[in-house]
């Protein structure tokens, strides 16, 4: 849940050559503004340096170190730099090199000229002057429209900004656990690892199977008091050690997590032993996640579960992202990277689904069925459908509205990261998970998919968020965002 809040570090910049009790008066609207767009959102939280500064803003290349020793203190994800006045260019651009995190810049339209009388303000022009300075030192930047300060365009970029942020967090350092083989049929996931670590810092992280067994052992003995990682060395006597176990009864977490999900999903053709590895396995790759700090998950779901406990992998899958552990079937770590990606974008509050691009729509030329076998979070039901857990799998039609579909994918050496919308639909009933959509040209869409370096699994989030994820390739650094459509700026 590492990408609910940012913290945003929150820099008035002013021009010391300018009148400072302007600069002032309109340093304290800005903040009274910004308070106000914030006021009871719980996913941006504001690390002030203006304490820390002659007048409350920087201008002074001395105070720069001072302002980004304060901020790496207080784990700024970001730098919001909103100019009082013309602003000091060189102290802001310095900082902003210094601390190398997303940089949103702003400040609030002039009042109009008053005749002949001197202009104490000229915020526009002095935010030429930095975005120039910015370039100078090679700082990626995101601007904000110089807007009137009660405009939406504050508070809506403000949002944007923020959720591209959580985006750049959650993609950086990124730890994805690898469960299991890649099936042999699907050369189409296929990663370079070397290259993730080395462009993006992305660990894949490999998980022995053993350890899921283990893991699920212990619980059903009642010895999760016991579980901690296990060592290549331990493997070999793993079977042994678990036979001298002190058999304690289940543990509770299973039957709690049993009862939690016949609550969401209709579990009538359930058997209550499958309904329990279902259960157990849940709780043994969370704990995994945990034991080895991962932020998502690429699991082998077509040999290692069935193969081991005789059940499928599927609803396991979905009710996993559902408590927010993001999860790729058929060992996709492409897959997994961008549904965490989207995850981010949404400040972990929506759960995103990877789907097969599938069908096209029997009468809709632009509609096309985005399916898969069972694996969608039941938070994502359409409205007013219960759904039903069969054969390990979840049988629901997810909500329509507006969506935004993306997949980071990779050919020689070059990484795209594909973003762009559409919209939700109706369409004729099918099994599994799924959602007719239509697109705005889909012919262009099959081509992009069918040409570009990617295959027909699709990662899905509800909202708009396009912007989001091309405004973080400007901070991700060495991918290119991919659309068929234009996507604006933020």
């Amino acid at each position: 849940m590492k990408c609910k809040k940012i913290v945003l570090g929150y820099v008035p910049v002013m021009r010391d050559t300018f009148p400072v009790a302007p600069a002032k008066q309109m340093r304290d609207r800005i903040r009274a503004r910004v308070d106000e767009i914030l006021q009871g959102n719980e996913h941006i939280e504001l690390a002030d340096a203006s304490p820390l500064l002659p007048d409350g803003m920087l201008w002074d290349n001395a105070d720069v170190e001072k302002v980004a020793a304060f901020l790496e203190e207080k784990h700024a994800d970001a730098l919001f730099l909103p100019h009082c006045n013309f602003g000091q260019e060189e102290a802001a651009a310095k900082l902003a090199a210094r601390l190398g995190r997303p940089v949103l810049l702003w400040g609030p339209r002039d009042p109009a000229p008053e005749g002949l009388n001197f202009r104490p303000l000229d915020i526009q022009c002095g935010l030429f002057a930095t975005s120039k300075a910015l370039v100078r030192y090679g700082v990626p930047f995101t601007y904000l429209e110089n807007c009137n300060l009660d405009s939406e365009i504050l508070a809506e970029g403000l949002d944007r900004f923020a959720r591209t942020v959580a985006v750049v967090k959650a993609m950086r350092g990124m730890r994805v656990g690898q469960i299991g083989l890649r099936p042999r049929q699907f050369l189409s996931v296929k990663v370079n690892e070397s290259e993730l670590l080395e462009k993006f810092g992305i660990e894949v992280t490999p998980i022995w199977t053993e350890e899921i067994t283990t893991i699920v052992a212990k619980l059903r003995s009642g010895n999760a008091d016991k579980i901690g990682r296990v060592q290549k060395i331990e493997l070999p006597m793993a079977t042994k050690r678990l036979g001298t176990l002190e058999d304690r009864g289940p543990d509770p977490s299973i039957r709690q997590r049993m009862e939690d999900i016949r609550s969401k999903v209709d579990c009538t053709n359930v058997k209550d032993d499958t309904l329990e590895k279902i259960a157990v396995v849940e709780l043994a790759i969370e704990r995994i996640a945990q034991l080895h700090e991962l932020d998502a998950i690429a699991l082998d779901c077509w040999a290692y579960l069935s193969s081991e406990f005789g059940i499928g992998a599927c609803f396991v899958i979905g009710d996993l992202i559902d408590r927010g552990l993001v999860v790729a079937c058929e060992t996709d770590i492409h897959a997994a990277i961008t549904a965490r990606m989207l995850y981010a974008a949404t400040f972990d509050s929506s759960c995103p689904f990877i789907a097969d691009m599938t069908v096209r729509h029997p009468t809709n030329d632009n509609g096309e069925l985005l399916w898969h076998c069972g694996p969608f979070a039941s938070s994502l039901k359409k409205e007013g459908i219960k759904g039903s857990l069969c054969d390990c799998k979840g049988f629901f039609e997810i909500k329509g509205g507006d969506i935004t579909l993306a997949r980071m994918d990779q050919t020689k050496g070059s990484y795209l990261l594909f973003a762009d919308e559409v919209r939700g639909i109706e369409g004729p009933q099918t099994n599994g998970n799924y959602v007719w959509v239509e697109a705005n040209d889909w012919p262009a869409w099959e081509k992009k998919f069918m040409y570009g370096p990617y295959i027909h699994h699709i990662c899905g989030v509800h909202g708009k968020l396009a912007p989001v994820l091309k405004e973080a390739c400007k901070y991700i650094g060495q991918v290119t965002h991919d659309s068929v459509n234009e996507v604006k700026e933020l």
